[in-house]
């Protein structure tokens, strides 16, 4: 189950009002309304052509104090040791797990699940020394044998709740923008890339987070959103 969200190479997001699968249990899709917080994430999925890394995002990001949340695959661990340092040096950066191979898991076995979901937790845990708590499964598709080998890692599964579209070169930002303004709400998770492959990425997080305060909104961590209201800062 679930929508194509990214790939080595490149895939667009289904449409800008796709919704995350429904129908199990402890996936989070979003937080409580009331804390009027609202968590971005950002996929670091492994790509065939470009650096695989959206320097000009990840800039924007730290220049605006802006909390994130970034999703990385195994594969870009290995091959991006720089980045994810300059990553693991942002304390209001948050860093998670999104498979080894960005694979299909719902057509593996047990033991490979286990192992494709394993893999980053792994290279987090013993060579940087960071112990992951999310997990997002590649293409938002998962079964019953993907929810039970997260939580026998300690793992929390999580998909999104507004999708921004932003691998779709077809979308403009003004496209983005407008379905963002419909879509995001108290307590909600925004999927994007930044790993290269999202278009307009940077220019839409800089005048998104712009309007997060006309809406009563502030960006925190997944972790933070999770734990309850934090104070204002």
């Amino acid at each position: 189950m679930g929508v194509t969200l990214c790939a080595a190479g490149a895939v667009a997001q289904a449409s800008l009002s796709t919704a995350a699968p429904t129908g199990a249990p402890g996936i989070i899709r979003s937080a409580p309304r009331g804390c009027h917080e609202i968590a971005l994430t950002f996929d670091l999925c492994p790509v065939r052509h470009g650096t695989g890394f959206d320097t000009p995002l990840v800039d924007e990001l730290i220049a605006g104090r802006i909390p994130a949340t970034f999703f990385l695959s195994g594969r870009w661990i290995s091959t991006h040791p720089s980045e994810l340092k300059k990553l693991l040096a942002v304390p209001f950066f948050e860093i998670e797990t999104h498979g080894e191979r960005h694979a299909h898991l719902t057509g593996l076995d047990e033991a490979a699940q286990r192992r494709e979901i394993e893999g980053p937790v792994d290279l987090l845990r013993w060579r940087y020394e960071r112990a992951a708590r999310f997990f997002r499964p590649p293409y938002g598709e998962y079964d019953a044998t993907t929810l039970s080998a997260a939580r026998a890692l300690g793992l929390q599964v999580v998909l999104w709740s507004a999708v921004s579209g932003d691998p779709d070169p077809h979308l403009s930002e003004a496209d983005i923008l407008t379905a963002l303004s419909t879509g995001v709400r108290d307590g909600g998770v925004v999927i994007f890339h930044a790993n290269g492959r999202g278009w307009r990425t940077s220019d839409v997080v800089r005048d998104f987070s712009a309007t997060l305060a006309e809406k009563n909104l502030r960006p925190v961590t997944l972790a933070e959103m999770m734990g309850g209201c934090a104070a204002e800062p």
